[in-house]
């Protein structure tokens, strides 16, 4: 389908509410992967004069642009999320497939796949849903975890966002509170205590600038002094690995890890930021930024533009964006080269790579955000987050850290040489002696400027500890990466499969999901009249063994391909199974597509382009087609059909419709068609 709808907001709460009751779960995430703080730990940082509850969040992209993308992530423990970038040209064309993870990463996305308005929408919606999970008391959250902040993304040229419709966005973002207020009637009449919760009419007030591949250096500053000055903005600017030069990324893309067969067209390099340009327009904006006492950072880094290679990304898109483990270690070596011309004067925030290993190890170099995409795309899905906060406490226990600034001075046991370099009094050297020999109460008993300094320091010395170390490092080779997902060789059907549970969770928009019935044995029976009475033709039977059945609900699907990619068996389920359109509008417009529309009673059906439609009437079932129109009764078809039918009808369809129905609409089903024809 390739078309995102964006979803009722009271069917995504009774969604959420009642899965949570019914399976401990929320949006197929179960409980157990919830992260919901450590009370042993205080995990908040500063980003631009606030607090979040954490320094994770997901990356702008597939994780945080529909309104449960967000929750999904702020239930993995993402307290600052990056929302997806949004641009005035708000109705691109993607090639399909467009993500594809079977080694390191590559997309040929870049921005919003939605209107304007309804990016705004699906913000404000995400976070209502959030604050009704907190305020709903469902949730054990850690003192402190509530704190979250949205950070926008908005791109790429200043007359996009000088423009009319990026300034409504910005604006609605500003203060979204008649969208709140519409939204708030919205919420079902079940949950009708938690109409009266305070939510946010100002959303963000803080912003990440995507600078898109071969954007001017003018053009980049021109913007984000627009953000800060006319727009009122805290601003972060998102910068591109080919910062590194032609040089230096081929010493480590192709030298040290082994990439030989990524090729960076040099062109890229020609028409892109350089280096010494990024140092003017940073200095300047720095500058700008202090002036109004207004918060101004760099984002290391966008993904590398790398030349398609043709076998699963479309031919069509020449040039994709590589992601991954490559793009840690560049992104990496970036960050060392700006701390060594810049020391800690700008905060940074990071996206390359990150997962479950390295994490902790960003956290370390005083990073914020830390943000993922690529690795929460893999078996698992947003459910790995949770490995990032065990990895992290594990090892801020081991140091003795409690704090994230505890975490900073001792994880690399660096303070001292630290301190060594810190021009500071000497009363103010023996304070940071005491709080390298103490806890982090003596830390966090410094003054804050000192404070801010010292772990500035010692953030720059762990860079330098780190970055240095990466090239070596065996699992970011080409060498540990080059295994894709394995296959089996069988070909995916739209019925029946390995139910290796694989397609729900690595789809970021929660498009696939299951649906379970006891299995079945279908007659392969055709019905026709002749001369007023009915004669049945049997050609045997059509066996469903399987309880357990895989869908994909259309609304949701964009086609990325990313289920396609982790199931074993050939075909991918985005395009095979079962697709559910969530009205008949859809399902009419791409009549190219088999699949199914359920409204209220009614289950429309297209089989390789034979449509069918079952309505519940009284005792018996109104089954039609091209042709015919029977009156049957479900449980034995074939006891005195009443109608009309030109030709022959095929009852299997019959079957199949009634079972897909019974499945949906289940007592508890819970899959979105049944919510929604239950809505309407």
């Amino acid at each position: 389908m390739a078309e995102l709808r964006p979803y009722p907001f009271g069917v995504l709460v009774r969604r959420m509410f009642a899965e949570l009751e019914r399976d401990d779960a929320v949006f197929h995430l179960p409980r157990a992967r919830f992260f919901t703080g450590d009370a042993d730990l205080d995990l908040a940082v500063r980003f631009h004069g606030r607090r979040p509850s954490t320094p994770f969040g997901p990356a702008a992209g597939p994780q945080s642009q529909l309104a449960h993308n967000l929750v999904l992530s702020w239930l993995g423990g993402a307290r600052v999320l990056e929302l997806k970038t949004v641009q005035v040209n708000d109705a691109i064309e993607v090639p399909r497939p467009c993500i594809d993870m079977r080694t390191v990463g590559f997309n040929a996305e870049w921005s919003q796949e939605l209107a304007l308005e309804q990016s705004l929408e699906e913000y404000v919606k995400g976070a209502m849903l959030i604050e009704l999970l907190r305020a709903s008391g469902k949730l054990d959250l850690a003192p402190g975890m509530e704190r979250t902040l949205f950070d926008m993304s908005v791109g790429y040229d200043l007359a996009g966002l000088k423009s009319e419709s990026v300034g409504a966005f910005l604006g609605g973002m500003a203060d979204c509170s008649a969208i709140v207020e519409r939204l708030r009637r919205e919420i079902p009449v079940e949950y009708k205590d938690l109409r009266g919760v305070d939510f946010p009419a100002r959303l963000s007030d803080t912003l990440t600038l995507s600078t898109f591949h071969g954007c001017p250096p003018r053009e980049i500053e021109a913007m984000a002094e627009f953000l800060l000055c006319e727009r009122g903005l805290h601003c972060i600017v998102k910068l591109n690995p080919l910062l590194l030069g032609p040089r230096r990324v081929d010493e480590l893309l192709h030298g040290a890890l082994g990439y030989t067969h990524l090729r960076v067209p040099p062109e890229a390099f020609e028409r892109d930021t350089r280096w010494e340009h990024m140092c003017e327009f940073v200095e300047r904006l720095g500058e700008s930024a202090a002036a109004l006492e207004r918060g101004f950072g760099v984002k290391f880094t966008n993904t590398l533009i790398v030349q398609n290679e043709g076998d699963f990304l479309p031919a069509e898109a020449r040039e994709v964006y590589l992601s991954g483990a490559p793009l840690h270690v560049l992104a990496m070596d970036l960050v060392g080269a700006f701390r060594r011309r810049f020391l800690d004067r700008f905060p940074i925030s990071f996206s390359a790579g990150i997962d479950r290993r390295n994490f902790a190890d960003a956290v370390a170099l005083g990073m914020v955000p830390v943000t993922a995409c690529s690795d929460l795309l893999k078996p698992g899905g947003y459910a790995r987050a949770r490995g990032y906060f065990d990895v992290l406490g594990e090892r801020m226990r081991a140091v003795g850290a409690r704090t994230i600034d505890g975490f900073v001075l001792r994880a690399h046991d660096l303070g001292r040489e630290a301190l060594a370099g810190l021009a500071v009094s000497e009363g103010d050297r023996r304070r940071c002696a005491a709080a390298i020999e103490g806890d982090d109460g003596d830390l966090a008993s410094l003054p804050d400027e000192l404070r801010a300094a010292f772990l500035g320091a010692v953030a720059l010395c762990n860079t330098e500890r780190y970055v240095s170390s990466l090239p070596a490092v065996e699992r970011y080779r080409h060498a540990a990466t080059d295994r894709p997902p394995r296959k089996i060789g069988s070909a995916l059907a739209l019925f029946d499969c390995l139910s290796c549970d694989k397609c729900v969770p690595v789809c970021p928009n929660d498009a696939n999901f299951r649906f379970e019935l006891a299995p079945i044995e279908l007659p392969l029976v055709r019905l026709r009249e002749v001369d007023g009475a009915w004669q049945a033709t049997s050609e045997g039977t059509l066996t469903i063994e399987k309880s357990k059945q895989y869908a994909n609900f259309a609304d949701f699907c964009n086609d990325c391909g990313n289920c396609d990619v982790f199931c074993p068996e050939d075909g991918g389920p985005y395009a095979v199974k079962p697709r559910f359109f969530g009205s008949l509008s859809d399902w009419r417009a791409f009549a190219h597509l088999d699949g199914f529309h359920l409204d209220g009673q009614t289950l429309r059906g297209r089989f390789e382009g034979v449509e069918v439609r079952l309505t519940r009437d009284g005792e018996r079932s109104l089954f039609s087609g091209e042709g015919f129109t029977l009156r049957l009764d479900e449980a034995d078809p074939l006891a005195a059909p009443r109608g009309r039918a030109e030709g022959e009808v095929d009852l299997a369809y019959f079957h199949l419709l009634c079972w897909v129905r019974d499945a949906l609409l289940a007592a508890d089903g819970l899959a979105y068609p049944a919510l929604l024809a239950q809505s309407e």
